[in-house]
C-alpha cells in the first residue's frame, strides 16, 4: 500500500493494558483524514479508565460524540460499532476497510483471530480483513509469551497479519512516556503507508 492511500482504517481496542496506544493512534489516524471505524470491548473500557483519566460513556453513540468533540472532527469520519453490532460495514468483506489495528491485543484476541472464532464483531472484522487479503496489524501486549501465544501469532503472520507487540525503542532517547507510545503507534502508522512525524527513522536526525 502505497503512502496516502489508506483511507478506511478499524481501529479495535481490547482489554490488554496499554490503552495509551490506542487512543493515541485514533488521534493520529483522526489527524491524518482517515475515516475510522471503531471498536472498544468492554474490558477495554474498563482499561481505559484504570489507565487513564478519561470516563468513557457506556452506549457506542454517546462514544462516537465522545472523540468527535475531543479530536475535533465531523461524525462522519468516525463510526463506533458496538460488540454485536453484526449489520456494521466492517462484517462484510463486500466494506472491508483498507486495513485494521488492533492496539492494545489481548492474546485471547489473537487466538479468536488465529482459530477464526468470529465470536464478536472485532474478531469478526479482523477476520473479514484477513480473508480479503487487507493489512491486519495487531499489537501485542503481554509478557512472557507461553507457547500457546507463540503458536498462535506465527499462524496469523502466515496468513498475511503484522504481529508488532508493544515495544518500544529507547535510540531516540526518549524523554517521557508519551514518547514511549509515540514509538510504537509511529511504527503502526509506517505499517498502515501513513505519513508520520511522531519518530525519526533509523539514522535520520541523529548527532554524528
Amino acid at each position: 500500500m502505497q503512502v496516502g492511500m489508506t483511507r478506511h482504517v478499524a481501529l479495535a481496542m481490547t482489554g490488554a493494558s496499554g490503552a495509551q496506544y490506542g487512543l493515541r493512534l485514533l488521534e493520529c489516524l483522526l489527524a491524518a483524514e482517515c475515516r475510522v471505524s471503531l471498536m472498544v470491548s468492554k474490558p477495554a473500557q474498563v482499561v481505559i479508565g484504570m489507565e487513564t483519566d478519561l470516563a468513557l460513556p457506556a452506549r457506542p453513540a454517546e462514544i462516537q460524540r465522545f472523540f468527535c468533540e475531543r479530536h475535533g472532527v465531523p461524525e462522519t469520519r468516525l463510526s463506533v460499532f458496538g460488540r454485536e453490532e453484526w449489520t456494521a460495514p466492517v462484517a462484510s468483506g463486500s466494506a472491508a476497510p483498507d486495513a485494521m489495528v488492533v492496539c492494545p491485543c489481548t492474546t485471547a484476541t489473537v487466538s479468536a483471530l488465529a482459530t477464526g472464532a468470529s465470536r464478536s464483531l472485532i474478531e469478526r472484522a479482523g477476520d473479514v480483513v484477513l480473508k480479503e487479503r487487507r493489512t491486519l496489524v495487531l499489537v501485542v501486549r503481554e509478557t512472557p509469551f507461553s507457547a500457546i501465544h507463540l503458536e498462535n501469532m506465527l499462524a496469523l503472520a502466515r496468513a498475511g497479519a503484522v504481529i508488532l507487540p508493544a515495544n518500544p525503542g529507547f535510540y531516540h532517547r526518549p524523554e517521557s512516556v508519551a514518547e514511549l507510545v509515540d514509538f510504537v503507534v509511529a511504527r503502526v502508522l509506517d505499517h498502515l503507508g501513513l505519513e508520520q512525524r511522531l519518530v525519526p527513522p533509523w539514522g535520520v536526525g541523529r548527532a554524528p
